[in-house]
């Protein structure tokens, strides 16, 4: 017997006779779809495409461009009811020649060169690059307590990523302040730079970017981040003599230049003014291909109106693939189209967004406007007998920071929710490529999202 046949049997005397009809109907159209997406989804070649053939897309960069052409060109041959391409313009920041890191003065150890990457949007340090005595921090206050002892000094960012957290979201979260805010936060004191430990929980020799951003009215001092064993390596050190580095790099912002999201849809039949959205970020570093961050989200975003088409589904609602540009490092894409739905007056009955990797699905987490969420929210988790077969459920939390301008036209946003434990030893590094994207954990995925979507479809919220 068939795992939908035993959960209707198992489920069904607690229901009456129509919503046994209902949740029947349901069970097996949800089994269609997972059928269908892993014996005929597209997801995984279009990864391969995006990532071995464009590379790493970064804003206002040529490979973004080039991204951008070739999932218009795949939206259009789905036969969709519209495609179109939605300006914005985005920062353009190039990293320039490969960095270096070097302590310098070790009397234990001499000279050693640690790996790192510029963090984004950091300045350069010059062409002859600068040398000081390094001090560490375990994290932003630190600096604050320290003041002027860090002027003309390198600070060292040693906060690492709590092991403990079995979420490791919420462990990136605690520890993210740090390469975010740590240049300000040092520059105001008169230091000349800092360095970063990266953003893993797996100790290695694969140093991890990410976007720094610079308080007005601050100094921008360079920012490079180092692999977490280079951190031990350079902590240890510093706990047994003074330690001087030399750090280089050629990073700069060369201003701002024009992008588009891409943007396909089917309308809906019954409903076309209530929008179900589905989006990824097509934007990537430049270091890796962006495989799981965010290629995986916005594949499946587009299989999800690839399957819709091969299942021959006309929805009652208007379903958007969204991929959105310049998540990494400004929002532009998002803000742009924020905007624009918002002047259009449009209602986005559900946004989901996909930009966690493309690791084994685990559920959705939710969010909303705090006037609507508790009772939408309780209309969904009244599906979960439908999806905890396959693995699913639903929590409160996060969505998107894509789709997260949109919780003032009230309706629910989700953030598609894979496994976690992996997905950091990936994230901004060179070795985020399709050959660590497993493909049936992506199509289980894009199976994942196109159920959700059919069940806030059929029934609205």
């Amino acid at each position: 017997m068939n795992r939908v046949a035993i959960l209707f049997l198992l489920f069904f005397p607690l229901l009456g006779a129509a919503q046994e009809d209902a949740f029947a109907e349901d069970a097996f159209f949800i089994r269609k779809i997972y059928d269908e997406a892993l014996t005929r989804s597209r997801c995984y070649d279009w990864l391969n495409f995006l990532t071995r053939r464009i590379g790493g897309r970064l804003a206002g960069s040529p490979q973004s461009a080039a991204a951008v052409e070739y999932t218009r060109q795949v939206l259009d041959s789905l036969q969709l009811d519209s495609v179109w391409l939605q300006s914005c313009m985005v920062p353009y920041w190039v990293r320039g020649d490969k960095e270096q890191v070097r302590i310098v003065n070790s009397l234990k150890m001499g000279t050693v060169d640690l790996n790192g990457l510029a963090l984004g949007n950091s300045v350069g340090t010059g062409t002859m690059g600068i040398t000081a005595s390094v001090v560490e921090v375990k994290g932003l206050d630190q600096v604050d307590s320290l003041g002027e002892a860090l002027r003309n000094k390198i600070v060292f960012f040693n906060g690492s990523m709590d092991p403990t957290q079995l979420n490791t979201f919420n462990a990136y979260g605690k520890a993210a302040g740090q390469r975010v805010w740590g240049a300000s936060r040092a520059s105001r004191y008169g230091a000349l730079g800092v360095l970063v430990r990266s953003l893993t929980t797996r100790l290695d020799d694969i140093p991890h970017t990410g976007s720094t951003v610079y308080e007005e009215g601050v100094t921008p001092i360079p920012a490079i981040a180092i692999s977490t064993r280079d951190a031990e390596l350079l902590s240890r050190l510093l706990q047994e003599e003074p330690v001087r580095v030399f750090m280089r790099n050629t990073s700069q912002n060369l201003g701002e230049v024009p992008s588009f999201n891409v943007i396909g849809e089917i309308k809906g039949s019954e409903f076309p003014e209530e929008i179900i959205l589905v989006g990824g970020h097509l934007d990537s570093w430049d270091v890796g291909t962006g495989a799981h961050d965010d290629g995986a989200g916005c594949v499946q975003a587009m299989d999800i109106l690839h399957l819709a088409r091969l299942m021959g589904y006309r929805p009652k609602r208007t379903i958007r693939c969204v991929l959105f540009m310049n998540e990494e490092n400004g929002l532009r894409g998002a803000r742009a189209y924020w905007k624009w739905s918002d002047e259009k007056g449009e209602y986005h009955m559900a946004a989901i967004e996909s930009d966690r990797g493309g690791f084994t699905p685990r559920g959705f987490t939710a969010d909303g406007h705090e006037e609507v969420f508790n009772e939408k929210f309780r209309k969904v988790i009244e599906w979960l007998p439908l999806l905890e077969p396959y693995g699913l459920n639903f929590r409160k939390g996060g969505s998107g920071a894509d789709i997260s301008g949109l919780k003032g036209q009230k309706g629910l946003l989700f953030g598609f929710e894979p496994d976690s434990q992996r997905y950091f030893d990936y994230h901004h590094t060179p070795i985020d490529g399709v050959d660590v994207v497993n493909k049936r954990e992506l199509e289980l995925g894009a199976a994942a999202i196109m159920s959700l979507v059919y069940l806030l479809d059929k029934y609205g919220i």
